[in-house]
Order: structure tokens, then sequence, then C-alpha cells
């Protein structure tokens, strides 16, 4: 659709990206009421972004952030460490925008995730996640030394990745929570959501907690040595810089299993067809939600979509019935 240019009174094509752009954020916050508990949660629904996770946010406020500054150039490269989302996101965004995208991520990653990195054109390298994401980090430094087209999104450090969420997310919930919010209550990969969301509910609810959901095999923040889970996506064996800003209340543990029950009851209870690290964060609230009373309003958020997740223990039907 052709778009009015008010200075000269002419017609100009759109921009390539101007239809997907607008679509990112915005999401709605639904409230779950689990009847055997007699408990309601609140729960953002950050799956429904366009790239199906809350990372879409992320991708937008970095690259179009580059872009105003001139970082980016036509034959540049956007290169990043990623689990997964934030890559599908990044691919979607630099296509939309006109930028070769580039990928790394560890080779446990769900297959799903590869291929929507690679329908969106990005080109994927995996490797061995022998020191978990700081790894992948070292990788895309030495990368970026050798190659002066490539640009680093640096999510893990990036103060735009909490920014955004200080900025956008936060009072986006805010507004759709009716009356006071109690807690808020997520995992971390990057920390940006639970530094920038902390942040911005902080300022509206001082009294407010932020607690970092861990999976109960990899509780960092417990002083506990990473170790193998199922939670994707989550506590990555690293504890990023951005978690440092995160004004933090409390931690709370959720196992592999616990995210899996409760991941399938959003999918077959509520119709949520959400992802692992969703219903870890859900698990975690409605604990919380028990503990404090049905008088307390408990917040979290539904990070991604259930088809990136095809290939892993919460699709294996053989024990899940």
């Amino acid at each position: 659709m052709p778009v009015f240019n008010p200075v000269d009174g002419q017609a100009s094509a759109p921009r390539r990206g101007e239809a997907l752009l607008p679509l990112i954020g915005h999401t709605p916050t639904v409230p779950l009421r689990f009847e055997p508990e007699g408990l309601t949660v609140w729960a953002k629904c950050e799956f429904l972004n366009p790239s199906g996770s809350v990372k879409d946010r992320l991708a937008k406020t970095i690259i179009s952030d580059a872009e105003e500054r001139g970082v980016l150039k036509p034959d540049s490269i956007i290169l990043e460490c990623t689990s997964g989302n934030t890559g599908i996101a990044l691919a979607m965004v630099g296509t939309a925008l006109g930028y070769a995208v580039k990928i790394l991520m560890s080779h446990t990653a769900s297959v799903e995730r590869r291929y929507l990195m690679q329908q969106l054109g990005a080109e994927l390298v995996l490797f061995e996640a022998t020191h978990g994401y700081r790894t992948g980090i070292n990788l895309t430094l030495k990368m970026a030394a050798e190659d002066p087209r490539v640009f680093l999104p640096r999510q893990f450090e990036n103060p735009l990745n909490a920014e955004d969420h200080e900025r956008g997310t936060a009072p986006e919930l805010i507004a759709q929570v009716p009356g006071r919010i109690d807690v808020f209550v997520a995992g971390y990969g990057t920390g940006g959501t639970l530094a920038g969301m902390g942040r911005g509910i902080k300022a509206r609810y001082p009294q407010a907690r932020v607690i970092a959901m861990e999976p109960a095999e990899a509780a960092m923040l417990l002083g506990e040595c990473p170790c193998c889970h199922y939670i994707e996506g989550v506590a990555g064996g690293y504890l990023p810089p951005l978690l440092q800003s995160a004004p933090l209340d409390g931690e709370i543990k959720v196992s592999s299993a616990e995210a899996m029950t409760m991941t399938r009851r959003l999918n077959r209870e509520f119709g949520l067809l959400v992802g692992t690290s969703s219903g870890a964060n859900v698990a975690a609230a409605l604990r919380l939600a028990a503990e404090l009373g049905a008088q307390a309003t408990i917040t979290t958020l539904l990070c991604d979509r259930a088809e990136r997740y095809f290939s892993t223990p919460l699709f294996d039907h053989g024990g899940s019935r």
C-alpha cells in the first residue's frame, strides 16, 4: 500500500518492514483461573508477538536503534548467540528490514528453532556449548573482530534489552491488570526481562516483589552449579550482566518435570499453545499465589509458542497422559 508523503503531497512506496514492526508488542494479559487450586494468576501473552516470542521486542528495539545511529549499513551482518527465540526474532526483523542475519546456537536447541530461523533467511551456525552461553558469546566476539560488517546486538549486556521492557512491556502489564501488582515472577536468559519489568513495576508499585524463576536443576542464583534441564531458553549456564540490574527480591526453583506438567495444563485446560518456559513461569506464579493467598495479584509472562518444541520431551505423548 502506498504511503502519503505530507511534504510533497505524493504517495511513496512503504519502506520494507513497515508492515511488520507495528505488530510487535501491545500483547494482551489474561487471568488464568486454576479451579482445583482456587487461585488466579495473570499472564502477559508474549507468545502472540509475530515471530512467537517475547524476544520480538528486543529485536525491534535494538535493530531500530542501530539504524537510527547509522551503525547498520546495507552490507551489515547481524550476528548473535542465542538459544533460539532471539535468533528467530532477529531473523524476522532483520529480513524484514533487508539485513543479513547469522545466528550461533547450541547444537542442543530444538530443531524447530533452527528451521524457523532458516525459513526466515538466517544463516545458522551450531556450536558445542561447553561453557553455556559464554561459549557462543566468545565466538561472536571473535567473528566480529575478523569481519567489520558484523553488528552485534549483544542481547546479554545491551541496556536497551532491559529498557524496552521497563518503558514498554511493564507499563502495558500495569495498565492491563486491575488493581495493584504484588509479584512479578519470570525466568531469565539474558536477564533483560527481569531487570526491565522489575524496574518498571517497582516504579509504580514500590512494594511489589520481583522473583527470579530458576530451573531446579540449575539454580545458579542460589549458588548451585548449572546442570542439564529441559526448560529451553532459561538459565543457560551463565549469569548475564543485565541480571545484575534486576531488582530481585528472591528466587524460586521449578523442576523440568513441573514445567512440563504445567505447560501441558496450559495447552490442554486453557487452550494456550505455549512452550516450556511459559509453563515454568506459571508453575512458579501458582506456587507464589498459594503462599500469598487469593487476594494477592501474581503476574508472569507466557514467553513463546509451542511449535518450537515438537521434538522435545514436551510432545512425548507416550508418558504424558
